[in-house]
């Protein structure tokens, strides 16, 4: 094997400090046969310009680090390899451009890392603060030849530390009622060139997904969101706004042209004149700068909204819907039929399923019945068939819908929402021109354009749907006949096809009687349980999915999971993880789609899943389980329902401008609890196709304070930092993951007391050791030193599992004699104690075991709340 460095600050990518002190950390991991210290790295680096392509280069060597000023290890190095570590200080002024040379000795050749592994320059940018006069800066000097032709206008931004804009981009209205009116204007080179952006492009109708590149602008396709990072360590985020009876009816989104500008493209379904808006925000990091024109987005939606009379009915319908089934939809397990059991379904299949999963005691609280269910006209293919009646397709569900789930319901009481799939227009090609839903409704005929993107879709041609007037009363009597049939929610799948449409006089008078009338069905019969999905066009974001003032809905945030294209696997975790950069600012629960768990990307998906903050559900066929990982992501809360521990801050990628491409872990950051005292998560997955070793430094994690102490633990190895700040060389976690490797990093902060005989003792309680995210089973947690000298620690729990204590002095201290631990009151069994078998300062209390043989019963609460009582102060 050849030798590997990592460094951090990384290369090939840019980092942002606020320190001139840097201090280089590499890692060079070799054969243990090639480990004699004679190893030697230098730091190959610019010098005094801010583009460091323009600068002098000059060599500094790296010395071997101290012990003490080790990385902590989270995963251990392959057996047959061992790590040296290097470090270096530099200050740096401004920017800087650096890469690493390595050789085994003196009398060895220099290998540049560049060479060796495919890594190009790294790139720091030091913030000292902005420079005198910037906020004098206007739009023009952010924009380098900004279009004179546009209109454009400053805003009070609702996030501090940025300033924002918006840009109006004048559109004749629709030609006629065949066609659109669209405009295309240039914008102008943000920051007059940068280092990198990143985009959020159309990727087809229904989808949005990723795209990042360097120094040119190359949209590949539309652009809905783009950020662009100047050498400064700027961030210009800007967003095309759509509406539905706002400026225009139709969407602005970005392009670029062969000039190297970024374009505006406006599209208005309107009969009247009017303009597409674009937001610009600008500031010292990317999260700011996105809330800053997200938010402002919120406030055109409102003042829009509160011109029309759907949003007023809708507000009203929402102060009635009851917030007691969130638990029950968004944390309970779920099962969905569609990867499972295919098309085709069938009441038995889809009987057969469900007890499948409980002869193997998976205790799903949400079944999902996914597409094949509705009777339709069966000529074509599927993208060409409509819908006949509400009622289940007759032969393959001979008691109907009723029966079907009355036979659910009655054999399995942990199943408490039953749900459908159904298209928003009904099915693929809406209504069955012939079928009784379109004598018993007006409809009409619209066109279809072909999308050339999916080939494998074919959605051109008519379709028959049902007309504007009975819309209404449509969805009224298709979810009371749902809601009498005992079904409890829906998944609204198909939801794009409304700006498929040919017509602009089509899509302006449809699509918003379509969605509203939709939402408002699904909370007056479901109570919003529904999920909304291939909704990610831009006129249902902005009118659907961005108001507040109703019950957030769960959305999928990407394009569907594909359990047989292997490829797939990885793409779909980044995917998710980049479109949350966006989805996290709108009133819905991202969802990241059914996945399976077996396969070789089970525990991938898993992982991601469980850091998304959405729900979870499986589609596992029949008998193929994996129970330990389905184990890992839920636990059974003392009533005995299983649940899922979802993160209260929704996951998103950490670095946006990382290329997929890129020889880099993709990092998921979230964040569970209340600021200081809740728990900073990091997933990471290895997307790169190659072993990778990375440095990751505890302040890249969301939430932490440079004033605290913290331990880091991961799932994966069960490996506990020492307790570290910020500050330290130890707060550099040293990460390495296979090809399609994953692992879950939580964050949990200390708590210190200062002790006569023991002197500093840390502790902290790590949630359920177990599970992916058992940081998110803690309700509660808190430690205090007793007058007595003993340390008491009290965590309350949402579900059984393994509870884990941090003390930092825990292998000097005897369980038997200095340890007094209760459940609800009662002490634990001695047994079901132990320390880690994984660290030695970390306390297992096998709180379900202890449960279960102390015949607990739930209280009023459902929750677990465990006490440990310690020795400290004899």
């Amino acid at each position: 094997m050849s030798p590997f460095v990592v460094t951090y600050p990384p290369l090939e990518q840019i980092t942002q400090l606020k320190d001139t002190s840097v201090t280089f950390h590499a890692v060079l991991e070799v054969p243990k046969t090639l480990a004699p210290g004679s190893w030697q790295l230098a730091l190959w680096h610019s010098t005094g310009s801010y583009d460091g392509r323009k600068a002098s280069w000059v060599e500094t060597p790296f010395a071997p680090s101290g012990q003490s000023d080790f990385p902590s290890t989270l995963h251990d190095p392959a057996d047959q390899l061992t790590r040296l570590h290097f470090a270096v200080n530099l200050t740096v002024q401004s920017t800087l451009n650096f890469t690493v040379k390595f050789r085994q000795g003196p009398d060895h050749d220099w290998r540049w890392v560049r060479n060796e592994q495919g890594l190009g320059d790294g790139y720091i940018v030091v913030d000292v603060g902005a420079p005198e006069g910037s906020d004098d800066e206007d739009l023009p000097d952010l924009i380098h030849g900004l279009n004179p032709s546009l209109k454009w206008s400053p805003h009070l931004s609702q996030c501090p530390g940025t300033r924002l804009w918006t840009i109006e981009v004048p559109v004749d209205g629709a030609q006629d009622d065949d066609n659109s009116t669209f405009t295309h204007v240039p914008l102008g080179i943000p920051w007059g060139g940068f280092l990198r952006w990143f985009a959020l492009v159309r990727d087809w109708s229904p989808w949005l997904a990723p795209r990042q590149g360097r120094s040119t602008v190359e949209f590949d396709k539309d652009a809905l969101l783009c950020s662009f990072l100047s050498s400064k360590g700027k961030h210009l985020v800007l967003l095309g706004f759509a509406g539905i009876n706002n400026a225009i009816d139709g969407m602005t989104l970005f392009r670029n042209d062969e000039f190297g500008r970024v374009t505006i493209h406006v599209r208005n379904d309107s009969a009247k004149a009017g303009s597409g808006t674009v937001l610009v925000a600008v500031g010292d990091n990317f999260e700011s700068a996105n809330a800053a024109v997200m938010y402002h987005a919120r406030g055109l939606v409102s003042t829009a909204d509160r011109a029309g009379e759907s949003p007023t009915k809708l507000e009203k319908l929402s102060d009635n819907v009851e917030a007691n089934w969130y638990e029950n939809w968004y944390d309970g397990l779920g099962y969905c039929t569609w990867n499972a059991l295919g098309q085709r379904l069938t009441a038995e299949k889809v009987i057969t399923a469900v007890d499948a999963l409980a002869d193997n005691n998976i205790n799903i609280s949400n079944l999902i019945i996914d597409d094949n269910w509705q009777d339709i006209d069966y000529h074509g293919d599927q993208w060409q068939q409509g819908w006949n009646d509400f009622e289940a397709e007759p032969k393959a569900f001979p008691n109907g819908l009723t029966g079907l789930v009355s036979e659910i319901r009655s054999k399995h009481k942990n199943i408490e929402h039953v749900a459908v799939w159904h298209a928003l227009l009904g099915y693929w090609a809406g209504i069955a021109p012939d079928g009784n839903l379109a004598k018993r409704y007006r409809t009409i005929e619209v066109v279809r354009g072909e999308d050339s993107s999916r080939k494998n879709i074919p959605l051109g041609g008519k379709m028959t749907v049902i007309a504007k007037e009975d819309v209404h009363k449509f969805y009224h009597d298709f979810y009371r006949f749902l809601s009498e049939s005992g079904v409890a929610g829906v998944k609204t799948d198909a939801q794009f096809m409304v700006d498929t449409w040919v017509s602009p006089k089509v899509r302006r008078e449809l699509i918003q009687p379509y969605l509203d009338n939709w939402l408002l069905a699904s909370l007056r019969y479901f109570g919003g349980r529904a999920i909304s999905c291939m909704s990610m066009s831009p006129q249902i974001i902005f009118h659907t999915q961005l108001p507040r003032g109703r019950p957030t809905m769960l959305c999928r945030n990407s394009d569907d999971f594909f359990p047989d294209v292997p490829s797939s696997h990885p793409w779909h975790v980044w995917a998710n993880a980049h479109n949350s950069l966006l989805t996290q600012h709108l009133n819905i629960l991202p969802d990241w789609d059914m996945f399976q768990t077996t396969g070789a990307y089970a525990g991938f998906h898993a992982a991601a899943r469980c850091v998304s903050g959405g729900p979870i559900y499986i589609t596992d066929v029949p008998g193929q389980y994996d129970l330990d990982l389905i184990k890992q992501m839920t636990g059974v809360t003392p009533r005995g329902r299983t649940v899922i521990f979802r993160p209260s801050v929704l996951g998103r990628s950490l670095d946006q401008y990382v290329n997929y491409d890129d020889l880099s872990l993709l990092k998921i950051s979230a964040y569970n609890g209340r600021a200081v005292t809740g728990t900073p998560i990091m997933g990471i997955f290895n997307v790169s196709g190659r072993p990778l070793t990375e440095l990751i430094p505890l302040a890249r994690f969301s939430g932490v304070l440079p004033s605290m102490w913290y331990v880091v633990r991961s799932h994966q190895s069960g490996k506990v930092t020492v307790p570290v700040q910020t500050t330290s060389s130890a707060s550099l976690l040293t990460a390495s993951l296979d090809n399609g490797g994953y692992d879950i990093l939580s964050v949990f902060p200390l708590s210190l007391y200062k002790t006569e005989s023991r002197g500093r003792v840390y502790v902290a309680s790590l949630g359920l050791v177990g599970k992916m995210t058992g940081c998110a089973a803690m309700l509660n947690h808190s430690s205090d030193l007793l007058e007595n000298g003993r340390l008491f620690i009290s965590t309350r729990l949402k579900a059984l599992g393994v509870l884990g204590i941090y003390i930092s002095h825990l292998p000097d201290l005897s369980i038997q004699d200095e340890f007094m631990i209760t459940i609800q009151g009662q002490p634990i069994p001695p047994h079901t104690v132990a320390v880690n078998r994984m660290d030695s300062h970390v306390l297992d209390i096998d709180i379900e075991s202890a449960w279960k043989e102390m015949g607990l019963e739930a209280g009023w609460s459902n929750e677990v709340e465990v006490k440990v009582y310690l020795t400290l102060e004899k």
